[in-house]
């Protein structure tokens, strides 16, 4: 009887061209499923951070928390109440409470030769520059899943809430890809930052070409509800 088996050639180029394929096809699964995760972080920071400001709704007697309400740097302290803190990082690297811990998780910052702030853990959203960390630096908090909390408070009628979704120590550190903008409108919703009506718009502050230190920080509205804007990123 005769018996049916492969050569030891056919095994070996059958392994080969499963090999080949694997190689081509898994930083392509890889890169996918990082978005997917990045995706979903946002998602639910996203109602985390509305949570907390329902909370604060309720403590003010229902009335909405607005821009209006909080003087300069007063919200952080207040916000940060509403969540469980691994780390409280104050106000920048000079006013840290957590100074153990302040380097590996906490945003430091510095000043340009035009004594324009940047930090070297974030990048522009096509990866060109170093953000502009304006935004940043009026209160931040570790959060118990490694996610960080940005205040923007300082300017009169302006409140601005920016989460980086998997936190400092893990790439890609990039606006728009895993830092995320949001801004407090005076009726207390808190808008996903390129959202009509907010302060900075898709087309300017969420390209691929612009050369501006905000870029990126307008993306948020598309992370959110265009069922491209993940699949974009991979590319």
């Amino acid at each position: 009887m005769k018996q049916i088996a492969f050569t030891m050639a056919e095994v070996l180029i059958t392994i080969g061209i499963i090999g080949v394929v694997a190689a081509m096809t898994l930083p392509s699964l890889i890169s996918r499923h990082q978005k997917a995760e990045l995706e979903t972080a946002l998602k639910k920071n996203y109602s985390v951070m509305q949570q907390a400001l329902l909370k604060l709704q309720a403590e003010n007697a229902g009335v909405p928390p607005s821009p209006k309400l909080y003087a300069a740097q007063e919200f952080k302290d207040i916000y940060m109440k509403q969540f469980k803190v691994l780390i409280d990082c104050g106000y920048g690297s000079t006013d840290v409470t957590d100074k153990e811990n302040a380097a590996e998780f906490c945003l430091t910052e510095q000043l340009n030769d035009s004594n324009q702030r940047y930090t070297d853990h974030y990048k522009t959203f096509n990866k060109k520059f170093q953000i502009d960390n304006t935004y940043l630096n009026n209160g931040q908090f570790v959060l118990m899943d490694g996610s960080i909390i940005f205040i923007e408070n300082w300017d009169p009628g302006i409140l601005y809430i920016s989460v980086d979704v998997n936190g400092i120590k893990k790439a890609p550190n990039i606006w728009g890809h895993d830092l995320f903008t949001f801004q407090l409108m005076d009726d207390g919703r808190l808008a996903p930052m390129g959202m009509q009506g907010t302060h900075y718009s898709e087309d300017a502050y969420c390209s691929k070409t612009s050369n501006n230190r905000y870029n990126g920080i307008a993306c948020t509205n598309k992370a959110l509800n265009d069922k491209k804007y993940w699949d974009i990123l991979q590319r």
